[in-house]
């Protein structure tokens, strides 16, 4: 006769292995969220919203002076956001010289987004999206920030929009609205030091630059910018689009096994999605706007919906060429005729995009070289050095020419452009009057500079 305990012990083995044996099942059709769409939905309810918050539906209306006023928070000073909004990220960011963002948008109970997979939403009057900016004033404890201005656009009842700003008083307990823009001095501390950031802050009439009709009104939210993992404020991650149409924001619904077929921009720094996909998400997410059919006078589209041989961009013609010769959108491997880049690496009066910039996006324009490099093209000499760079002097003055080893320099004292028959740069130059100097380097098998200058301005 079996003894009750190795009878137990027998049963409870032959237990342990059919669970172990369903396990093992189970886990070979499991995936962690992470991997996938999350398991639970983030967002459980659509939130109460009331049309417009406390903002009139016009522009013309009486919009509240301060931020604490408008609806948009319940607790101003601690940024706490109603009940009504609804946080949200974007995969890439325009670029706001280097400002954090927090954004979120209330849309009207009862009424829906028309969602488009491609090109731009519609969304119904009376939606309010809220951005909130803060720059980091310490370079050394970046978690220190200073609270700078809180923009609201508002769906109008005309089918159109307006916005406005609200800049933050020094104590960070409201902020008021601007009936203007301003520019403002941000003191920044650094490692060795203290620097000047300006910071812009933009008029209601120029958001309408922007936010045009042509550019569907609002920016930044549609598919492509949304179709991503955001972690919400309680802690969960999910897919934006997901969560929106789990509590019914849209006019569609969407089929959830379809979102990874939906469009998707490229982050500056997913390993996973090609040079050429980051690089044309970036310039969707801060040039599309303007660029595109009917938009801006140029003669390209930036926007990551169209193919890229349909861009314009690869070789594309310019409008005006900024005095470089064969000058293109982008010209394959050369950052320097490529007005693309040369305008947006640079801060001077030519700058794009033109409002609200005041510095350069470092890790923006390193993307950009490297698809620019990367396309099939000879090798490009970079402009010559001039040393030293233009100016006044009281008195006559040495000019010092340098370029890449290998290289032979020609330069003009008249201000035409340097050919490959002009003066050959061989020892200094002495300059005693006034005098527009311009070079040019060329080497076998590289591409020629482009010209280089400097204006000197030689006695009294």
């Amino acid at each position: 006769m079996t003894s009750a305990p190795r009878f137990h012990q027998r049963l409870f083995r032959g237990q342990t292995v059919a669970l172990a044996a369903r396990l093992f099942l189970a886990l070979q059709f499991w995936q962690p969220a992470s991997a996938g769409l999350a398991a639970t939905y983030v967002l459980s309810s659509r939130p109460e919203a009331k049309a417009y918050l406390s903002m009139p539906p016009r522009a013309d209306g009486a919009l509240p002076p301060r931020l604490s006023q408008t609806g948009a928070f319940k607790d101003v000073a601690r940024l706490t956001p109603s009940d009504s909004l609804i946080p949200y990220d974007l995969i890439v960011s325009f670029w706001s010289d280097g400002a954090e963002k927090s954004r979120w948008l209330s849309v009207p109970e009862n009424q829906k987004i028309k969602f488009a997979p491609a090109g731009e939403w519609v969304f119904p009057k009376g939606t309010v999206f809220v951005k909130h900016f803060e720059l980091a004033t310490d370079e050394t404890h970046p978690e220190v920030r200073h609270r700078l201005e809180t923009r609201l656009l508002v769906c109008d009842d005309r089918g159109g929009v307006y916005g406005v700003a609200y800049k933050w008083r020094a104590d960070n307990r409201d902020a008021d609205l601007l009936a203007t823009n301003l520019t403002e001095s941000i003191l920044i501390k650094t490692v060795t030091g203290v620097r000047t950031q300006m910071w812009y802050y933009p008029s209601r009439q120029d958001c309408l630059t922007c936010h045009t009709a042509n550019a569907g009104y609002v920016l930044g939210v549609k598919t492509r910018q949304l179709n991503h993992e955001f972690t919400f404020p309680s802690g969960v991650a999910d897919n934006e689009l997901r969560a929106w149409n789990h509590i019914g924001m849209f006019a569609t619904n969407l089929a959830e096994a379809d979102l990874e077929n939906l469009p998707k921009l490229a982050s500056l720094d997913d390993p996973a999605r090609s040079l050429a996909d980051r690089a044309r998400s970036y310039l969707d997410a801060n040039c599309a706007h303007c660029h595109r059919p009917e938009g801006t006078v140029a003669n390209f589209d930036a926007r990551y919906d169209t193919p890229l041989a349909q861009q314009n961009l690869i070789q594309g013609r310019v409008l005006i060429n900024e005095r470089i010769d064969g000058a293109r959108i982008i010209a394959p491997n050369d950052i320097w005729r490529s007005l693309l880049f040369l305008r947006a690496n640079t801060v001077e009066a030519f700058k794009m995009p033109p409002l609200a910039r005041n510095t350069i996006d470092r890790r923006g324009m390193k993307l950009l070289q490297e698809w620019i490099d990367s396309q099939p093209g000879p090798p490009v000499l970079p402009p010559p050095e001039i040393s030293p760079p233009g100016g006044t002097f009281a008195q006559p003055v040495v000019v010092v020419l340098k370029s890449e080893p290998g290289a032979t320099i020609r330069y003009t004292v008249d201000g035409t452009v340097p050919s490959a028959e002009d003066l050959l740069y061989e020892k200094p130059i002495l300059l005693a009057s006034p005098t527009i100097l311009r070079a040019k380097a060329f080497k076998p098998g590289f591409t020629k500079s482009i010209t280089t200058q400097e204006i000197f301005l030689i006695g009294r």
